[in-house]
C-alpha cells in the first residue's frame, strides 16, 4: 500500500479505527509509538472509563509485543479493588476472541504470610477467582509469592530470579493506597528495595480488618512483597489511582518531590510511567496540572488512536475529523491520513 494512501473510512468511530491494525502487514501495525521517556497522567471521567482505558492499553501492548512460544510477554499485576474493573474488561476481550494470554507470564506484587493459599482472602484466591480462571493463561505461567514457604527470604530471592529468567517485566501494573504505598511498600520503605519479607504497619492492619470480619486477630501482620526497586526495573509501569480518598496520594506522586514516605512518588524517576486516574482522584491537583495532562491526553487521542480509544461513542464525537497514522513511528513521510 502506498504510504500516501488515504483510507476511506468516513463515519467510523475510533472503536472501528482500532480494527485497522489488521489492514497493515507486519511490521506496519500502528498500535503504539515507541515508548517515550516521559511520565504521563491519563485522566478519565469515571472509574469504569479508567478501567477500560487501562485494559485496552494492556491488550494493545500484548498484541503489539506479538508473544509466542519463544517470546513471552511478562506482566506484573496487583490485587485489591482498584484493578477489578480492568480485569473484567480483559476477561471480556479474551471471551470475545480479541486477546489471548497463552504466551503471557504474570508476576504478582505480594502475598500475606501464614495465610493458606486457598483462604478466601489470600492473593492466590483473589487472582484465580477474579482473573486467572476466566482466561487461557497456563497455571505454570502465573507467579505469586508463597507466604507459607519454609524460608521466606529464600522465596523472595527466588521470585527475583524468576523475573530475571523471564527477561524482566515488560509492563508492571500497580495500584496504591491512600498513603501512597505500592504493593506492601508502606511509608518509610526504601525506594531501591527488592522483594522481601515485610512487617505490616498498624494502619494497614486496621484497614485490612474489614476483609477479616473486623477481627484484628485474624489479620496477617506480615507479607511478602516486591520492592520499589523491583517495580522500577520494569520496562514500563502503569499505576491505577481512582477515588477521592486517593487524591492526596496522587498529588504527592505528581506534584511534589520523591519521598520515601510516599513510595509512589519514586515513579517520577521511571522513564515510562503511566498514571491512570478518574476525575475524583485529581481533586488535590492544581488546576494547571490537570489542564496540562488533559492536553497531553488529547494529543494521544489525536495522534495515536490505537493507544487511546474512546470508552463511549459520545467521546468519539469530540475527536477531530481525521487522524494522522504513523506506520513506522518515524516521520510524517511514512504516515497516512485517515478521515473519520
Amino acid at each position: 500500500m502506498p504510504r500516501e494512501s488515504v483510507l476511506p473510512v468516513r463515519g467510523a468511530s475510533c472503536r472501528h479505527l482500532c480494527k485497522l491494525y489488521s489492514y497493515f502487514p507486519a511490521p506496519y501495525h500502528p498500535f503504539l509509538p515507541p515508548l517515550q521517556d516521559k511520565m504521563k497522567l491519563i485522566i478519565l471521567d469515571h472509574y469504569s472509563q479508567a478501567s477500560e482505558w487501562a485494559a485496552k492499553y494492556i491488550r494493545n501492548r500484548i498484541i503489539q509485543f506479538n508473544p509466542g512460544p519463544d517470546k513471552y510477554f511478562t506482566l506484573g499485576l496487583p490485587t485489591g479493588s482498584t484493578p477489578l474493573g480492568c480485569y473484567k474488561k480483559l476477561i471480556e476481550y479474551y471471551k470475545n476472541g480479541d486477546l489471548s494470554f497463552k504466551y503471557v507470564k504474570t508476576f504478582n506484587m505480594d502475598e500475606y504470610v501464614g495465610l493458606p493459599r486457598d483462604h478466601p482472602e489470600s492473593y492466590h484466591s483473589f487472582m484465580w477467582n477474579n482473573f486467572f480462571k476466566h482466561i487461557d493463561i497456563h497455571p505454570e505461567n502465573t507467579h505469586i509469592l508463597d507466604g507459607n514457604a519454609a524460608d521466606l527470604q529464600a522465596e523472595c530471592d527466588a521470585f527475583e530470579e524468576k523475573i530475571k529468567a523471564a527477561g524482566g517485566i515488560e509492563l508492571f501494573v500497580g495500584g496504591i493506597g491512600p498513603d501512597g504505598h505500592i504493593a506492601f511498600n508502606e511509608p518509610g520503605s526504601s525506594l531501591v528495595s527488592r522483594t522481601r519479607v515485610k512487617t505490616l504497619a498498624m494502619d494497614t492492619i486496621l484497614a485490612n480488618a474489614r476483609f477479616f470480619d473486623g477481627d484484628l486477630a485474624k489479620v496477617p501482620t506480615m507479607a511478602l512483597t516486591v520492592g520499589v526497586g523491583t517495580v522500577m526495573d520494569a520496562r514500563e509501569v502503569m499505576i491505577l489511582i481512582t477515588g477521592a480518598h486517593k487524591a492526596f496520594a496522587l498529588y504527592k506522586a505528581i506534584e511534589e518531590g520523591v519521598n520515601h514516605m510516599w513510595t509512589v512518588s519514586a515513579f517520577q524517576q521511571h522513564p515510562r510511567t503511566v498514571f491512570v486516574c478518574d476525575e475524583d482522584a485529581t481533586l488535590e491537583l492544581k488546576v494547571k496540572t490537570v489542564k496540562y495532562f488533559k492536553g497531553e491526553g488529547r494529543n494521544i487521542r489525536i495522534h495515536n488512536p490505537f493507544v487511546y480509544t474512546p470508552c463511549s461513542e459520545d467521546e468519539s464525537t469530540a475527536l477531530p475529523s481525521c487522524f494522522l497514522v504513523n506506520l513506522r513511528g518515524v516521520d510524517a513521510a511514512s504516515s497516512v491520513v485517515v478521515p473519520v
